[in-house]
Formats: C-alpha cells, sequence, structure tokens
C-alpha cells in the first residue's frame, strides 16, 4: 500500500488534490491530509484519513504526524494544490529500489482550468544553489533547472537530480525511516517549515541512498503567485524562516556535521559538477564566509 501524506494550510484546492490521487492510483492507496490548525469539509471516504491539528505546527510536524499513523508500505509527501497523473502510483513503485527517493516529472497546475499547464515548461531536475552571494538569497535553495546539464542523457527516463522541490517526493518507508526519520522541527535547527528536501535529499544521498527523477509520470503543482498571498488565500509563515535556520542547515550540511554519512558534502558537488552559481573556490570563500 502506498500513503500519501498531505500538509495544509488552509488550502482552497486540498480536496481537488485527494479527489486527483483517489481517481488516478491505480493499486491500494491511502491519503492522509494533515489540517494544520484549521478545519475544512473533506469528503469522506475509507481511504481518506485526516488529521487535525489544534494549532498551527508547521510543516515538518505535519510530515511526521502522517508519518507516525501511515500503514504503507510506501510512502510520499504531496503539496496541497497538486494533481497526478493517471497510474502514477504503478509506474512510480515499478521503477524504484529500495534505498532511492523518487520525484515524478513536475508540470505547472493551470489554476483557472484545474489542468496541467502545457505552456509552461516542464521541470525534471533541481540544484541546491551555493549559499553564499546567491541571488537567491542567503541559505542553499531548490532551485529549477529547465535546461539540462551535460551529464544527463537525454533519453534517461529515469535519472539523478541533486535535490527536488519537496512538492512530491516517494519513498521506501522503512528505509527512509531508518534514514531520515521523523523530520526535525526543532527551533534551532531547521525550524518548523523550511528546508525539508535539504534535510531528505542530502540524507539520502550522503547517507548512501539514491534520489531519482522518474519521467514516465507527471504530477503538476499549483505556482503560488503574488495575488494569492495579497487575496490571502495562502500565507507567508513558512517564509519566516530565519537566517538563523538558513546558516544552520548551510554549515551543518556543508561542514558534514551529520553523524553517520557515508559521504562528504564535497562527494556531491563533484557528482553533480558543474553546477550554477557554484564556483571553482567555492571552498574557499566557503571557509572564509561569517554570516
Amino acid at each position: 500500500m502506498l500513503s500519501m501524506i498531505i500538509p495544509s494550510d488552509k488550502d482552497y484546492l486540498l480536496q481537488k488534490t485527494i479527489d486527483s490521487l483517489l481517481e488516478n492510483a491505480e493499486g491500494e492507496i491511502e491519503v492522509i491530509p494533515i489540517l494544520d490548525g484549521h478545519e475544512q469539509p473533506i469528503k469522506k471516504d475509507s481511504r481518506v484519513k485526516p488529521i487535525y491539528f489544534n494549532v498551527n505546527k508547521g510543516t515538518r510536524a505535519a510530515i511526521n504526524a502522517g508519518l507516525a499513523v501511515s500503514k504503507g508500505d510506501y510512502i510520499a509527501k504531496i503539496d496541497s494544490h497538486c494533481i497526478v497523473a493517471e497510474s502514477f502510483d504503478k509506474i512510480l513503485l515499478e521503477n524504484i529500489e529500495k534505498n532511492w527517493l523518487v520525484v515524478p516529472r513536475r508540470y505547472s497546475l493551470h489554476e483557472k482550468t484545474g489542468t496541467r499547464h502545457e505552456e509552461r515548461p516542464i521541470c525534471d531536475y533541481h540544484f541546491l544553489n551555493f549559499p553564499v552571494d546567491s541571488d537567491y538569497g542567503y541559505g542553499m535553495f531548490a532551485q529549477p533547472e529547465f535546461s539540462r546539464s551535460h551529464h544527463f542523457r537525454k533519453e534517461s527516463l529515469i535519472d539523478d537530480t541533486m535535490t527536488f522541490q519537496a512538492s512530491f517526493w516517494l519513498a521506501n518507508k522503512d528505509y527512509f525511516m531508518k534514514h531520515v526519520g521523523f523530520l526535525d522541527n526543532s527551533p534551532e535547527a531547521y525550524g518548523p517549515f523550511g528546508g525539508e528536501y535539504i534535510e531528505t535529499v542530502l540524507k539520502y544521498w550522503l547517507g548512501g541512498g539514491e534520489v531519482k527523477v522518474n519521467k514516465m509520470t507527471w504530477y503538476a503543482h499549483l505556482c503560488k503567485r503574488s495575488y494569492h498571498y495579497k487575496q490571502g488565500i495562502y500565507t507567508k509563515r513558512y517564509k519566516k524562516n530565519t537566517n538563523k535556520n538558513r546558516d544552520w542547515s548551510s554549515k551543518h550540511w556543508i561542514n558534514n556535521k551529520e553523524p553517520n554519512m557515508i559521504h562528504s558534502f564535497s562527494w556531491l558537488i563533484k557528482k553533480f559538477w558543474p553546477i550554477k552559481s557554484w564556483p571553482k573556490n567555492w571552498q574557499e570563500i566557503w571557509n572564509n564566509y561569517k554570516l
């Protein structure tokens, strides 16, 4: 069985996401929406098992709550404003190794039609940016790579990706819980909202696992715009990750502070080199940098 975990913070597309999962899954599935500090109606279905938080606890606590009750051999996390392809589960589960964390090809969700947006670029790959003097602000973020780097084989339908957006990922539950476990949502580390992709991806890559994109199936994710926030449709609470959290995360991983890892952080940089925004002398710049 596949357990789909959906953290949700007052999302008007939550039911659409649930419906898409139920309608397009070919195998046995359970859907676990976590309503983080709010209530909203959800259609009754024996496969849907909602969890309600009385107060807003954040994305990481919501994912942990889903992990704690999930019964599937495989677990997946998906954002609450997505649709998925027909038989997405069958395609992903038939093409996965135990130590893989897998993401499907990502489209944008067309908000007006509720379908995948054919005019916007497809995203298969993401990279972590260099946290110093970055165009994206301080910290390592998952940045989309729309152009293919030289080491990605054009014909490869299942390929390595350095990281992912974190709007959809799938993994073997036993391996995930042994090598990642419940996400760290302490204020002094990643904080309650951000850095999900950093913790999961780096614990996979540096701990002996692999992160893959499967281009044989897809999902479509709503690209939030400024008017969503202005109209109060979504909040920017997760944006309150301070430089303290970003600094901790960058230092923790680049300085190899995570215990029980097989590879160093520099191993990952070499594996995916060249990487946009990472200069050749990045180690020298990093060693001389102080936030």
